[in-house]
C-alpha cells in the first residue's frame, strides 16, 4: 500500500507539475500577442499558397508525411534551412512516439523505439547505412549536429525495399535537397551554451548553411559547416559490488564497495556535410552527398573506490535480502584520477542516379561507402590507502547516509609510507573502426494488374568490416624496474593534489570532497626519472570481422478500391544471405612476469553463414479522407551486434587488485563469434484521424515474437585455461585468489512476446480559442515485455514499459515559446547496459522537462533560447527492491542562446 501511495503521489505530482508548466506557456502566449485575434478562423482562398513557418510548419510537414507514407511512420522535420527544432537530434527524436532517450552525463545520447534497447534501432542517413564512431550500444546521435537533418523518419514497419537490421524500427535521418528549395539561401548561426553544474563558462558554436541552383535551375549545390565545444559534468555515487552473509538465517546481500564518480567533459566538434543534385531532365537525377563529424572529447575522471573487506563488514537492517547499513573497518581505498582521450570520426559519401523511362519505367542505382572510427585512450593514476572505518545508511533510499573515519581532503592521509599503491599511467588504448561499402540497383515498372501498380526488383551487396585494436600501458609492465609506492621518484600528494569539491551537488549525507593526484606532475615526474611505461599490445583483446552481405527483393505497389474506401500499400520479400568471418589470437600468459595482456602465439578464423527470408506486407485503408486504418505484418532480422562492449572473438584482459594483496582481476569475454542472429515476426494495426491540418490522433497497437535473442550473464567454470575455479560468495576465484569476471553471451532458442501500443494527439487550438497560435503535441507508448529474469534468458535491455511525451506550445508571427515534458518509467540493467550496473540494478522512473523560446524580428534574423533538464531530472537506481538504494547522480541543467542570420 505504501508503494501504491508513492506512485499515486508521484503521477500526482507529475500531472500537477505538466498542468502548471502548460499554464505557463499560455500565459506568456497571451502576454506577447500584439493585437486581439477573431473568434472565427479565416478561410484560405482558393488557388492561393498557404505559407506557414516555424513550429507549426515543422508539425505540419511531419503529419503529411505520416499520412502519406504506406509504412507505419512517425517523424519530424526541420522548421528551416539549418533550423532544426532541438539542440541536438537526440533530443528532437525523443519527442516522437515511440521513442526514449538516453543520456550521457546528461546530454541525449542514443534512443530506444517501443521499449526495445539502443542496439536494436538501426540509423540510416537518406536510406544508407551510416556508422557511428563510438561503438557503444546503438548510434551516438549526440556526435551529429543538427544543421545535418531536414527531417527524421521513424521507420517502425519496413519495406522489402529497405536494410535489414532494425528490430524495433529504423531511423532514417533525410538531409536537403538543394532542387527543394526555390532561391539560393545563406544561413549563419551563432550560439553559446553553458552547463550549470560545469562551472558556467559559456562555450560557443558557429554553422553555416548554404544552398543553391545553378545552370538554369538544374544544378543545386548544398554546404553546411559547423564547429561547437562543449563542457559538461555528471557525478555518480554507487554500490559497485555487494558480498553476500548469513543474517538470521538467511543469505543476505551487503555492501561491499561503495564508489564514487565524477566525469569531467570537454568536447570539440567539427562537422561538414555537402550534397550536390543535378537533374539536367525530368528522366535523370543524379545526386552526391558527403557528411563529415569529428569528435574530439578530453574526460577527466576522480574516482574514490571504498574496498571493504569482506571479512570486516557488519551489515544490519535488512530489506528483503538486502542489509541497508554497514560499518567496514580496516579497508583499502584506490584514489583513481584517470584522463581520457577519445577521438570520433565519422563519415559518410553516397553518390545515387535516377532514370524515369517511357511506359511507367524508373531505375535508380546507388553507391555507398561509410566509416566510423576511434581512438580511446586512458591513463590512470592510482594510489591506495587504509580507511579505518567507514558506514553507509541507506534505510531511506531518497537520504544515502554515509560517512568515512578520516578527512579525504588530508594530504597526510597520502603520506609516502603509508600508500600500499602508487601506479601511473595506468590503463588501455584501443583503436576500433567499422566500415561498410554497399552497392545497390532497383527496378520500376509501373502497371495495371488489378490492385497491383506498381512493380519493383533491386539486389544489393554490402561488405562489413570491424576492426579492434588494443593495447595497455602499466607501471607493473616495469616489473624489477617499477618504483615502490613510497619511492621519492614520485610527486607527493601534500604539494601535487588536485581538489575536488561539492561531489553529488554538495550531498550533505556524504563527504563531498577530497584530492586527487594531479596527472601533470606524474608525467614531469616520470620524465625527469627517465622512465617511459611501454605500449604493449593486448592480442587477447584484439580482432578482426568482416561480414559480406548480398541481398535482393521483390515487391508489389498496391493502389485500388474497396467499394468507396481507397487501400494502398505494399507486399514483398527480402532475401539477406549472410557470411560472416572472425580472425583472432591464439594466446598464452607471456613469460616475462607481465600478467596484465598474453602473447600471440597462433591465429585463428571462425566462419558462420546463414540465410533469411523476410517477407513483409504495408495496408492502409481510408473510410473517409480523414480517417486511415493501417496494417503491416513483417519479419526482421538483427544481425549480431558490433561495438565496444561486444566481443565477436574472446577477449580476455587483467588488473591487479588492492585487495587481496598480490591479486588480479581477470575479465574475459567468450565471444559471439557463433551467435545466431535474431529474428522477429511483427505485426501493427491502427487508426489515424486527420481532422485538420496540423491535427491529428492516431491509436496503434503492436506484437513481436522474437526468436534468437541473446543474453550474457557471468559464470563460473570449473576452469578456464587450465586453471581451476571456484566460486566464493559473488567472486569466482582460483586458488591464488585471483577473481575471474568470465561473461558467456548466448543465444535464446525461446520465443519472446512483445505487446504494446501507441498513442498520438496533435492538436492545434486556433479554432477552439480566441487567440492563434497554440496547440500541443502529446504521445503515449505502454509495452507488455514477455518477463525473464537478467542472465537466464533474452530480455529486453533498457525497456520502460511506459513513456510519454507532452509538448505545449504558442506561436505568432515574431515569438514562440515550447515546453517538452518526456517520462519514461523504470528499467532495468546489467553489466553489458552500464557501467554503474556489474550486479544488475534498475533504474527509477524520470521525467525531464525542457523549455525553449524565440523570437524573430523579421524574416531573416531570429534569437533562440533554452533550458534543457529545467527539473534538474537525475538517474537513479535500486537493487532488488524500490526501497533499495544502488545508485544516485547529479548532472545539472545547461542553457544556450542562439542567433540566426538568413540571407
Amino acid at each position: 500500500m505504501q508503494k501504491s501511495d508513492s506512485v499515486t503521489a508521484s503521477t500526482r505530482r507529475h500531472v500537477r507539475a505538466l498542468w502548471l508548466a502548460s499554464g505557463c506557456v499560455a500565459a506568456l502566449g497571451f502576454a506577447s500577442t500584439a493585437q486581439a485575434q477573431t473568434d472565427t478562423e479565416a478561410a484560405p482562398q482558393e488557388g492561393v499558397e498557404i505559407v506557414v513557418n516555424g513550429i507549426r510548419a515543422s508539425i505540419d510537414n511531419a503529419i503529411d508525411a505520416k499520412r502519406r507514407d504506406t509504412r507505419v511512420t512517425d517523424g519530424i522535420s526541420a522548421e528551416d534551412l539549418g533550423k532544426f527544432p532541438s539542440e541536438n537530434i537526440t533530443e528532437a527524436i525523443q519527442r516522437i512516439s515511440g521513442v526514449q532517450m538516453s543520456n550521457i552525463n546528461g546530454r541525449g545520447a542514443t534512443i530506444s523505439i517501443r521499449g526495445l534497447g539502443p542496439q536494436y534501432a538501426m540509423t540510416t542517413v537518406n536510406g544508407q547505412t551510416f556508422k557511428s564512431a563510438d561503438f557503444t550500444d546503438g548510434f551516438r546521435y549526440d556526435i551529429i549536429q543538427t544543421e545535418l537533418a531536414n527531417a527524421i523518419q521513424v521507420i517502425k514497419s519496413p519495406t522489402a525495399d529497405m536494410d535489414a537490421g532494425g528490430l524495433s524500427g529504423t531511423v532514417n535521418i533525410q538531409t536537403t535537397k538543394p532542387l527543394d528549395h526555390k532561391d539560393r539561401q545563406l544561413v549563419l548561426a551563432v550560439k553559446g551554451q553553458n552547463s550549470e553544474y560545469a562551472g558556467g563558462r559559456i562555450t560557443p558554436k558557429i554553422s553555416g548553411s548554404y544552398v543553391d541552383q545553378l545552370a538554369d535551375g538544374t544544378l543545386g549545390v548544398y554546404v553546411n559547416l559547423g564547429y561547437q565545444k562543449l563542457k559538461d559534468r555528471a557525478d555518480y555515487f554507487w554500490m559497485d559490488r555487494w558480498a553476500t552473509q548469513t543474517i538470521a538465517g538467511a543469505t543476505t546481500y551487503v555492501p561491499r564497495r561503495p564508489r564514487y564518480r565524477r566525469i569531467d567533459r570537454e568536447t570539440e566538434r567539427l562537422m561538414g556535410s555537402g550534397g550536390l543534385q543535378w537533374r539536367p531532365s525530368d528522366r535523370i537525377e543524379i545526386d552526391a552527398s558527403a557528411i563529415y563529424a569529428k569528435d574530439i572529447t578530453d574526460y577527466d575522471v576522480n574516482q574514490q573506490v571504498f574496498l571493504f573487506n569482506t571479512a570486516r563488514i557488519a551489515a544490519s537492517n535488512v530489506i528483503g535480502d538486502v542489509a541497508t547499513k554497514a560499518t567496514a573497518t580496516n579497508f583499502t581505498l584506490e584514489n583513481n584520477r584517470q584522463h581520457e582521450d577519445r577521438d570520433l570520426v565519422s563519415q559518410g559519401y553516397t553518390l545515387s542516379g535516377k532514370w524515369t523511362g517511357e511506359n511507367g519505367w524508373s531505375a535508380r542505382t546507388v553507391l555507398n561507402y561509410t566509416k566510423g572510427s576511434s581512438y580511446q585512450r586512458e591513463a590512470a593514476a592510482i594510489l591506495g590507502v587504509n580507511i579505518p572505518t567507514a558506514t553507509i545508511d541507506f534505510s531511506d533510499w531518497k537520504s544515502v547516509k554515509y560517512s568515512v573515519g578520516t578527512d579525504l581532503s588530508n594530504p597526510a592521509l597520502y603520506a609516502p609510507a603509508t600508500l600500499s599503491r602508487n601506479e601511473y599511467p595506468n590503463g588501455a588504448t584501443r583503436k576500433m573502426a567499422s566500415s561498410e561499402s554497399s552497392a545497390q540497383a532497383d527496378l520500376y515498372k509501373e502497371v495495371a494488374l488489378g490492385p497491383i501498380n506498381q512493380l519493383s526488383i533491386g539486389a544489393k551487396y554490402r561488405h562489413e568490416i570491424f576492426n579492434r585494436d588494443v593495447s595497455r600501458h602499466d607501471m607493473i609492465a616495469l616489473l624489477s624496474r617499477q618504483p615502490a609506492p613510497s619511492s621519492p621518484i614520485f610527486p607527493a600528494m601534500a604539494a601535487n593534489n588536485y581538489a575536488v569539491g561539492g561531489f553529488l551537488n554538495g550531498d550533505s549525507g556524504i563527504p563531498g570532497a577530497w584530492i586527487g593526484p594531479d596527472l601533470g606532475a606524474y608525467d614531469k615526474a616520470l620524465a625527469a626519472a627517465g622512465i617511459t611505461v611501454p605500449d604493449i599490445a593486448a592480442p587477447e583483446a584484439s580482432y578482426h570481422v568482416d561480414r559480406f552481405m548480398p541481398s535482393a527483393y521483390a515487391m508489389a505497389g498496391i493502389d485500388t478500391r474497396l467499394g468507396d474506401m481507397t487501400l494502398r500499400g505494399n507486399i514483398g520479400v527480402r532475401y539477406e544471405h549472410t557470411k560472416q568471418k572472425v580472425k583472432g589470437n591464439i594466446t598464452a600468459p607471456r613469460t616475462d612476469g607481465y600478467t596484465e595482456v598474453q602473447r600471440k602465439i597462433g591465429d585463428y578464423a571462425i566462419e558462420q553463414s546463414y540465410d533469411n527470408f523476410l517477407p513483409s506486407l504495408n495496408l492502409v485503408l481510408e473510410p473517409t479522407s480523414t480517417l486511415q486504418v493501417r496494417f503491416a505484418a513483417a519479419k526482421v532480422l538483427v544481425r549480431p551486434i558490433m561495438d565496444s562492449n561486444t566481443s565477436m572473438a574472446q577477449t580476455t584482459s587483467s588488473s591487479p587488485n588492492t585487495f587481496p594483496v598480490g591479486t588480479s582481476t581477470i575479465t574475459v569475454d567468450l565471444g559471439q563469434a557463433s551467435l545466431k542472429p535474431l529474428t522477429a515476426d511483427q505485426l501493427d494495426l491502427g487508426v489515424e484521424w486527420y481532422f485538420t491540418r496540423s491535427s491529428a490522433i492516431a491509436i496503434n497497437g503492436f506484437y513481436k515474437w522474437i526468436k534468437n535473442g541473446t543474453f550474457s550473464s557471468l559464470i563460473c567454470p570449473s576452469s578456464f585455461n587450465g586453471t581451476a575455479l571456484t566460486s566464493l560468495g559473488n567472486d569466482c576465484v582460483d586458488a591464488r585468489g585471483n577473481i575471474y569476471d568470465i561473461t558467456e553471451t548466448r543465444n535464446d532458442p525461446s520465443t519472446i512476446k512483445v505487446k504494446g501500443f501507441e498513442v498520438s494527439w496533435n492538436q492545434s487550438f486556433d479554432r477552439l480559442l480566441p487567440v492563434d497560435g497554440f496547440g500541443i503535441l502529446a504521445n503515449l507508448t505502454r509495452v507488455y515485455p514477455q518477463k525473464v529474469a537478467i542472465g537466464t534468458g533474452f530480455t529486453i535491455r533498457n525497456l520502460s514499459k511506459v513513456t510519454w511525451n507532452v509538448s505545449p506550445y504558442w506561436e505568432n508571427e515574431h515569438f514562440n515559446i515550447r515546453l517538452s515534458v518526456n517520462h519514461r518509467s523504470s528499467y532495468e540493467q546489467n553489466s553489458a547496459d552500464s557501467f554503474f550496473a556489474r550486479e544488475g540494478h534498475t533504474v527509477r522512473g524520470r521525467t525531464q522537462f525542457d523549455l525553449s523560446g524565440g523570437y524573430s524580428p523579421n524574416s531573416w534574423l531570429s534569437f533562440a533560447a533554452g533550458v534543457i533538464n529545467l527539473n534538474n531530472s537525475r538517474e537513479q537506481a535500486y537493487f532488488r527492491n524500490t526501497d533499495v538504494w544502488q545508485e544516485s547522480s547529479f548532472y545539472g541543467r545547461s542553457f544556450y542562446l542562439s542567433a540566426t542570420l538568413k540571407m
